[in-house]
This record gives C-alpha cells, structure tokens and sequence, in this order.
C-alpha cells in the first residue's frame, strides 16, 4: 500500500495506518508531504505495525523482498 498525505494527514499517520495493519497488509509507505519524510511501515500486528522506518526526502529508502531495491526519494519534495 502507498499513500500520499492527504488534506488530514493526521488521519493518514494514525487512523488509515491501524486500518491498513488490522486488514494484515504487510507493507504500507507513507509518503509524508508536510514532514518532508517517507515513512514504511512493516510487520503488521492487530491494529498497527511493529516496526517502521523513516527518512527524509532525498535519501534512499531500503524495501524488504518482494520488492527488494532502494526506493530513490530525492524527486519527492
């Protein structure tokens, strides 16, 4: 799952990502407009995610198998 921040990004950080964990999706990239940052979210347990991973705009983000390569984030901001 991948999401761009919306008008209500608090629902989009908080809200929409437990949804998205308690429907088992195993992946959920949060690409963060107001924070300048991409956030993935992995491991999901109930109703959230046991680990996550942030970085800014302009650094490489390592995705897990099945994707397995360095998402390039400098053409975010």
């Amino acid at each position: 799952m991948v999401e761009v921040t919306s008008t209500k990004p608090q629902a989009d950080r908080e809200a929409k990502r437990r949804c998205y964990a308690r429907g088992g999706i195993p992946l959920h990239l949060l690409i963060d407009r107001d924070d300048s940052s991409v956030t993935l979210f992995s491991d999901p347990e109930r109703d959230d995610y046991r680990q996550l991973l942030t970085i800014p705009y302009g650094k490489p983000l390592p995705l897990p198998e099945p994707f397995a390569f360095d998402l390039e984030t400098g053409d975010f901001g």
